[in-house]
């Protein structure tokens, strides 16, 4: 089958697509043809040179930690699917590629009407915000803080936040604007005076503040929210560890992807393509998720 893989770190230009053995499913695994995978930052981090948590990377390495796609072989053991199953899961690296092994635990079962590229990008960015959002305990009436809302991880944060009954206060470019509002996020313009700006769009104040943008953002929610318990950020872990904040992380469940899911089908949660790519175009892909601009997702078709 072909991969994208890392042969060496370095930056997109170390990408290659290479044939490598098709896997097997084993012991209670399934076996999925990806029709897509998304692009995370996390992604980019692991062709740099980064281990994740638990795991130690070496090259050559296939990344891609989110997928979608179909069933096509159960391990003994698979329980709950079927050869020929439209599904959407999550695994650690390996998923930039024609075929993906997975737990059968870590997927399931994606709507008729999701198209596969939405699908293949909600898993990691859905499930960052869903952590995030539910350990700083945002709630109904609360007024929140979403720094980098225009983004794969933002634009769920601020849907799921306001499904969960919450005002939501976003930060982007003024060119992202009119996107957050579609969102149903107050948009506010990020960089210097920023404490200021949302102040004036919330003189109730702030009760949370969600970081996926980086860039100062800390600096600033530090002078908005009174506790700081309730700031966290999911990119900027070394400012967090300075100011005393919350680096957020937590387990992806097939549960969490679940309430995802069933968001999505009620109609509560737009998901945002900025492009897709071919594996063959994985360093443009790479390129683009590095600009730190990209609206929504990019996603590779193998």
């Amino acid at each position: 089958m072909k991969a994208v893989t890392v042969p060496r770190f370095g930056g997109p230009e170390v990408l290659r697509v290479t044939e490598v053995p098709t896997p097997a499913a084993g012991p209670g695994e399934v076996r999925v043809r990806v029709y897509a995978a998304g692009v995370q930052p996390a992604d980019l981090a692991v062709r740099e040179g980064w281990s994740p948590p638990g795991v130690r990377v070496e090259p050559p390495v296939v990344p891609g930690n989110e997928f979608a796609g179909v069933v096509d072989q159960l391990g003994a053991g698979s329980f709950g699917w079927e050869v020929g199953d439209e599904v959407l899961g999550f695994r650690l690296l390996q998923s930039y590629a024609d075929y993906v092994t997975v737990d059968s635990s870590h997927l399931v079962a994606k709507p008729a009407a999701m198209p596969w590229e939405q699908a293949g990008s909600l898993s990691a960015s859905g499930q960052t915000a869903h952590v995030g959002l539910s350990e700083l305990k945002v709630g109904p009436g609360e007024t929140v803080l979403v720094h980098g809302a225009s983004g794969g991880v933002g634009t769920v944060a601020v849907q799921l936040a306001r499904a969960w009954g919450a005002t939501v206060i976003g930060t982007a470019s003024e060119r992202n604007h009119d996107y957050l509002r579609e969102l149903g996020a107050i948009p506010v313009t990020y960089g210097e005076g920023l404490a200021a700006r949302v102040r004036a769009v919330a003189p109730q104040g702030v009760d949370a503040a969600f970081d996926a943008a980086g860039r100062g953002a800390l600096e600033a929610s530090v002078e908005l929210v009174a506790d700081r318990d309730r700031i966290g950020t999911v990119v900027d872990y070394a400012t967090a560890e300075r100011l005393g904040l919350r680096s957020l992380r937590g387990q992806r469940t097939a549960a969490r992807l679940s309430e995802l899911v069933e968001l999505w089908e009620a109609g509560g949660l737009r998901l945002e393509i900025a492009d897709t790519f071919p594996l063959e175009r994985a360093a443009d892909a790479h390129r683009l998720v590095g600009t730190g601009h990209v609206r929504g997702k990019v996603v590779l078709t193998p």
